[in-house]
């Protein structure tokens, strides 16, 4: 799946086997992309699939393993399932045949730890109905609605609709704005955008596109020139309302750019778009209270090509010991996978700008460092602090507020 469409709202449905959770993604899609079957439990790893919804636009909604499932296989193909909510903006709870009970309650704990808002629907009314003693029980004790549900005949279908387009949150699919309160119309706004080996080739990497584009929808003038042209632009008597650099250039572009221009980078704008801002503020500080062999863990968001120039592989680690002077242990961890250590091990997290995936996703990953009170921060933040600059990049945000 393509990193545009992984950008998309993310709905899981989540139930027992054979509650109908592949036959309601079908249903909803309006095609069949999820097997079914009478044998319970045949879907095994989440499937994925994109579908416009009228009122909130594209989303994924991902068929889930049964919470009920048995064996050691499907012990596996549960904690898979369970990894999902993770990920995902909203939920569904499908259930039939007025089964509601223990499986049902620990996934609504699951949905409450992550903060997911989520439906709850009775599938496949046309072969028995929901009945008044469970509508009573889950409306007691959850304050919330059962909807009823056909994917053989989609009765309801309107209904569930729109119960989705009342639960998952706005911010999941009202697009974002990377320069919200930052420009104005007709602001002259410069992006620094170094070419090195991380570069694509003919391309430029996905934060300087989507800042780019994010500066022409801001009706604002976009510039842009590599890093050794800084000094032939300064030389026009341009004075921008604000630049943005790549992090890896701070300490080389602060050093031309006049104190009076406002200067952030990439990795912090998304920091404030996708991240933690305020835990990476309070955060990033905690960089100079490192210790020997203190373990950091850095979290990429995207699986790429790993190259000597890496920022997130060799780079920071070798400037965070280079500042701290201390002995450092690092792990490194891609995507969204599994951090196999107890974060707990941890002195310090730092995440990069999470261009990738989408706010939900890179906050859950966050969140077992937030609740444990270990400090965390994000690529741009550390290596602006690292380089003195801290202060300074961080300033166009806090004025904004």
């Amino acid at each position: 799946m393509s990193k545009s469409k992984d950008l998309k709202p993310h709905i899981g449905i989540f139930g027992r086997r054979n509650s109908g959770k592949s036959s309601f993604i079908n249903a909803m899609v309006g095609h069949e992309i999820s097997i079914v079957s009478g044998f319970a439990g045949t879907t095994t790893d989440p499937v994925k699939k994109s579908v416009e919804i009228f009122g909130i636009g594209p989303v994924i909604m991902i068929d889930t393993a049964g919470i009920d499932d048995t064996g050691e296989l499907g012990i596996k193909r549960i904690k898979r399932s369970l990894e999902m909510i993770k990920q995902i903006d909203c939920a569904v709870l499908l259930i039939s045949e007025n089964k509601f009970g223990t499986f049902e309650e620990e996934l609504i704990k699951k949905f409450d730890e992550y903060e997911v808002p989520f439906l709850i629907v009775h599938n496949k009314t046309d072969l028995q109905p929901v009945n008044g003693e469970l509508l009573s029980e889950v409306s007691d004790k959850y304050h919330k609605d059962i909807l009823e549900f056909s994917a053989v005949n989609k009765r309801n279908f309107n209904v569930i609709v729109n119960g989705l387009k009342n639960t998952i949150p706005r911010t999941a699919y009202v697009k974002p704005s990377l320069f919200e309160g930052l420009v104005k119309p007709k602001d002259v706004v410069l992006l620094i955008t170094p070419i090195d080996t991380e570069a694509p080739e003919g391309r430029m990497i996905l934060p300087q596109v989507m800042a780019w584009r994010d500066v022409l929808d801001h009706d604002a003038i976009c510039m842009s020139v590599k890093e050794t042209g800084l000094k032939d632009f300064l030389k026009l008597g341009i004075k921008p309302a604000l630049a943005v650099t790549d992090s890896q250039a701070f300490e080389y572009v602060s050093g031309i750019l006049p104190g009076d221009v406002p200067l952030t980078g990439f990795s912090i704008l998304f920091a404030r778009l996708r991240g933690d801002f305020e835990n990476y503020l309070k955060g990033t500080p905690k960089i100079s209270e490192l210790q020997n062999d203190d373990r950091v863990l850095i979290l990429e968001s995207c699986t790429h090509h790993v190259s000597c120039d890496d920022i997130g592989r060799f780079k920071i680690p070798k400037w965070l010991e280079k500042f701290t002077g201390k002995k450092l242990q690092f792990d490194v961890v891609p995507g969204l996978s599994e951090i196999k250590r107890p974060v707990t091990d941890y002195a310090l997290v730092i995440q990069c700008g999470g261009c990738v995936v989408t706010r939900k996703q890179l906050q859950s990953r966050l969140k077992p460092a937030i609740d444990a009170g270990i400090p965390v921060t994000n690529y741009g933040m550390t290596i602006a602090y690292i380089n003195g600059i801290f202060n300074r990049a961080v300033k166009p945000f806090l004025s904004a507020k």
